[in-house]
């Protein structure tokens, strides 16, 4: 049980990537946290770990709210004493060449990814500083954090920025035994990258087969998708990893896709 007892944060978790991480974290043993901005899925994300024998609690966060944030952080806290670990994993896609963007859909992907995981990262520090057993803190980036893609202009740039904050946190927190790390999964089949297809599809005039083969997994050393199992024993090692030798870096989990 590699995560015994640890109150374990997932945000966006009531599906895809942030729903296979919270699942994973309470076989280790965590008590995990489903939070979500769609509660009543949240909730039956918790109820499903605790049928399995875990244990899990849901609460209602909208990552760009301050309000949401602290709140929901203060209810985990009362119910449990801490927090241990930060999975900073909500987030959206919206695509669009840089002169069709609007800027209201802009804002709100760097609302959603940036200030998501700056709010809940300065919600989250003081109870690793209190607790003096430090934490873990994780950002789901991508490998557009490291690299571009037509049509992603905003995605690309709050990925980008979630490194910095990264390694900023990483730096404050290493006297705290507070550590960071991002994920840099490739394309994983979540219905987040299901809604892009046909929208990649329509945006360069190509069929959606091809968007797969020649777009999403061209790179790759094998032409498969990332799984969110792969992407969650990745957490797993952040998370598990009880000293500073690992902090601030970034992991990609892309199929080769992109190397470093």
């Amino acid at each position: 049980m590699k995560l015994q007892d640890k109150v374990c944060i997932v945000t966006g978790a009531a599906s895809g990537i942030g729903k296979e991480i919270a699942f994973t974290y309470a076989r280790e043993g965590g008590k995990v946290v489903i939070a979500d901005m769609n509660k009543a899925a949240a909730q039956a994300a918790a109820d499903e770990i605790g049928q399995a024998g875990g244990t899990a609690m849901a609460v209602a966060m909208d990552v760009t709210s301050e309000e949401q944030v602290n709140a929901a952080v203060a209810e985990v806290v009362a119910a449990w004493g801490g927090v241990d670990v930060l999975v900073s994993n909500a987030g959206i896609q919206i695509v669009h060449p840089v002169e069709e963007f609007p800027f209201a859909d802009w804002k709100k992907m760097l609302a959603i990814h940036l200030d998501g995981a700056f709010l809940t990262t300065k919600a989250c520090i003081p109870h690793m500083q209190k607790s003096g057993k430090g934490g873990s803190i994780i950002y789901m980036g991508s490998v557009h954090s490291k690299e571009a893609s037509v049509l992603k202009s905003a995605y690309v740039t709050a990925k980008h920025g979630l490194i910095g904050l990264c390694k900023t946190v990483a730096k404050e927190g290493g006297t705290h035994n507070i550590r960071a790390n991002v994920i840099c999964p490739g394309f994983v089949r979540t219905p987040l990258v299901e809604k892009q297809i046909p929208e990649q599809a329509k945006a360069l005039g190509i069929s959606e087969a091809d968007v797969i083969k020649k777009v999403m997994l061209k790179e790759t050393v094998d032409g498969e998708f990332t799984t969110v199992q792969d992407v969650a024993a990745v957490a797993l090692l952040f998370a598990s990893f009880d000293s500073n030798a690992l902090t601030g870096q970034s992991l990609v989990v892309s199929h080769g896709w992109f190397m470093q």
